[in-house]
């Protein structure tokens, strides 16, 4: 693979303006693909399969409703003196109430005083607003008319929100991405010394989100994905193409300090660094297309879409940059270099800190598990759910709209359930009303309304108000309560059956599956990690160390999330305004993109500390110099990485904001403790043995040379010396290209 690459890098350096050409119809087509293919997105995070979305499905088929029609609820409260019952208040209500009939593409309007949803106390009411299209289908027309339809209330003394997808707006996340970038952007200046060195990865990386975001684009017209998609590729991109390009440009401007050409350094990096590279993004890819194994396909949808990403960032660094690496010359070395004028270099840091890692490796060691587990502690805790209105922030109307609900009728009015009943044909009243009996008589049950049957008499649904709220453990216990009086019920209504469904049951349905899914994922992670790590580097002990640090950080971000996020600490660092369960999918991704990170880094330090002892230095030499020659490109990689995810925190929507943070504190963590301390700390201790396999599995493994050693040595042994006296300057026949 590293002598494919070699030609590769070599081929778009000499041929760059072609190269460039082709980038540039590559985003033209995907351009016009996304303008003439691209669907919607959708916010539906449901599992085929499971009884809510069965029963929603027999919603949608008997009473020719679509189950997934948009819905907005209207909250008016009063203040003061004033009540919803006031003459001129109670006129101001049903004037916004015809004004919401009125809008576009709303089918039903239900009007407080003739459906009875008035609080107890007189102070709060609300409306019921139904659509005829998807929450993504609603124009703007007629969200505008939602929104503005309360200002006749309001002029009458009346609080109004609203809540309910139609009012959820998408985020611009143009400030969070920004700042991740000018973070990027300092630490490649400061690693590079170079402003076009440095502008480089963040242009590559930005060309590489690009092609991800139209490819989703394209794929949105034929698959039912997320809108917070797009959010994970570009947090994702952004992070993976800036350090990718950061591993060939650091390799090519080795190359060209000592001695060879433009052509030929291009070529050597992207045949050595770059072969690192592709075994990196494999990782990340197959660790997020595994996502499929899980059997949950909005997480499939969204693992694959996040793959393509890092595959373009992939390819962009071994053909692009190469070509911009053409046009840019020697202006990728600071000045002095460039003029022959650079101070000789002293000792690196990377190998400062490994020798005092080395020489105090059983504190080391001990020290910074210590701390890792301490931070891991919190994670015991983790409680999974999918984010309502109650997660919003505290100045938005859907947040105010809940906290309002609340107070005036209880928690439960934000997470009703939806009972359906299905009999045989003129029986489902009857069955009904022994269904409304059995519920009342539940625990945590507030109210059961009366059943609405279908035309047929063969299906009718009741509304289950619970006690407590839809992200409570209360209302979960509820819903299996329920569901463990199916059996019950139908012996005692000679055959009748009834589901629990609604947005509630469908997202604690949801939170299961994939709570069910995390450890077997996790399993398949980490049997992944083994047999990599065990190709590359040849050795049973050093992937066991590998993956069990992968662990360590996995355990250390969860604890941190759960820290800050379900338990309510420190809760003003991230911008949040109350805690609350962690979102269900979050711990999933991040042992996805967390592994293949984290086997990224344990390539560049230890693959050269391996080579050196196979030639014969000590054990603890071999891991001085792959800190060495590795330790710096590292950390600028981590803090990049790092950067990019913590400006995610400064969004608004509360997935995209636990997922960065927990991805920026995974990274610093596994790149800067366990990969920097704990890795040259317990190789330190294993000597010899840390690098002993099997002489029988050692012949049947096969032989991958991650680094490209042998292109090295083919190199060597192929070309004379005479072809590399060219110094740093470029052939002239490159620069008449």
């Amino acid at each position: 693979m590293a002598t494919l690459l070699y030609r590769l890098g070599r081929f778009s350096f000499r041929r760059r303006r072609l190269t460039v050409v082709v980038w540039v119809m590559i985003l033209g087509l995907l351009g016009l693909g996304a303008a003439q293919l691209s669907g919607p997105t959708s916010d539906e995070l449901a599992i085929p399969g499971t009884e809510s979305l069965r029963a929603l499905e027999v919603v949608a088929d008997e009473f020719r409703e679509g189950a997934d029609t948009a819905s907005a609820k209207v909250v008016f409260t009063a203040s003061g003196d004033a009540t919803p019952a006031g003459p001129d208040q109670r006129a101001a209500v049903q004037a916004t109430i015809v004004a919401l009939r009125n809008a576009p593409q709303v089918t039903t309007v239900a009007d407080p005083y003739e459906s009875g949803t008035i609080a107890p106390d007189g102070r709060t009411a609300y409306a019921d607003v139904s659509y005829g299209v998807t929450a993504t289908e609603v124009s703007a027309d007629s969200r505008a008319v939602l929104l503005a339809a309360g200002d006749t209330a309001r002029r009458a003394g009346l609080g109004v929100e609203y809540s309910g997808e139609v009012t959820e707006r998408a985020e611009a996340g143009d400030s969070t991405e920004a700042i991740g970038l000018a973070v990027a952007a300092v630490v490649l200046l400061i690693t590079f010394g170079s402003l076009v060195a440095a502008g480089l990865p963040v242009l590559t990386a930005l060309i590489g989100v690009a092609v991800g975001l139209l490819g989703i684009q394209i794929a949105t017209g034929f698959l039912d994905l997320t809108s917070n998609t797009a959010d994970l590729a570009v947090m994702l991109g952004l992070a993976v193409g800036i350090d990718y390009a950061l591993f060939v440009l650091s390799r090519y401007r080795h190359e060209l300090t000592i001695g060879h050409s433009g052509e030929e350094a291009a070529g050597r990096a992207v045949g050595a660094a770059g072969s690192a590279v592709v075994f990196a993004g494999l990782t990340v890819i197959i660790a997020l297309t595994a996502l499929a194994v899980v059997g949950i396909p909005f997480l499939a949808a969204m693992g694959v879409a996040a793959a393509g990403t890092v595959a373009a960032a992939v390819v962009i660094s071994l053909s692009l940059l190469p070509a911009l690496l053409g046009f840019a010359g020697r202006k990728v070395l600071p000045r002095a270099q460039r003029r022959g004028t650079g101070r000789p270099a002293g000792t690196p840091a990377g190998e400062r800190w490994a020798r005092t890692v080395v020489r105090h490796r059983v504190p080391a060691l001990i020290l910074s598990v210590v701390a890792a587990g301490v931070v891991a502690i919190p994670g015991l805790d983790l409680n999974l759910a999918l984010p309502d209105d109650s997660t919003a922030s505290a100045g938005s109307t859907q947040r105010k709209a809940y906290d309002q609900l609340s107070e005036g009728f209880g928690a439960g009015i934000n997470g009703p359930l939806l009972v359906v009943v299905a009999a045989a044909a003129g029986e489902a009243p009857a069955a009904a009303e022994q269904a409304r009996e059995l519920l009342s008589d539940l625990g945590g049950v507030v109210l059961v309304t009366a059943a609405k049957p279908n035309p047929e008499g063969d299906t009718a649904t009741l509304t289950v108000i619970p006690q407590s709220g839809p992200l409570s453990e209360e209302t979960r216990r509820l819903v299996h309560d329920i569901r463990d009086r199916q059996t019950s019920f139908t012996a005692a209504t000679g055959g009748a059956t009834l589901a629990v469904t609604g947005r509630t049951a469908v997202d604690i349905d949801v939170s299961e599956k994939i709570n069910g899914a995390l450890l077997p994922y996790l399993a398949v992670v980490v049997s992944l990690a083994f047999l990599l790590l065990l190709v590359v580097f040849r050795s049973i002990l050093v992937p066991i160390k590998a993956t069990l640090g992968f662990l360590l950080s996995v355990a250390a971000s969860f604890g941190a999330l759960v820290f800050i996020f379900q338990q309510g600490h420190l809760t003003g660092l991230v911008g949040i305004d109350s805690a609350g369960p962690i979102v269900s999918f979050i711990p999933i991704f991040l042992i996805g993109i967390l592994f293949g990170l984290a086997m990224d880094y344990e390539v560049f330090l230890i693959i050269r500390a391996r080579e050196e002892f196979v030639h014969g230095a000590t054990a603890n030499e071999a891991i001085v110099s792959g800190m060495r020659h590795g330790a710096r490109v590292v950390t600028a990689a981590a803090l990049i990485m790092t950067s990019v995810f913590a400006g995610f925190v400064l969004a608004d929507d509360i997935i995209i904001k636990s997922l960065g943070f927990a991805l920026a504190f995974g990274v610093a963590v596994d790149a800067l403790l366990v990969r920097m301390t704990i890795v040259p700390a317990a190789l330190s201790l294993l000597g010899r043995s840390a690098w002993w396999l099997p002489r029988w599995l050692d012949r049947i493994l096969p032989d991958v040379d991650v680094e490209g050693g042998r292109l090295a040595r083919q190199l060597t042994d192929d070309r004379p010396p005479a072809a590399e006296q060219r110094g740093l300057g470029e052939p002239v026949a490159e620069h008449r290209r």
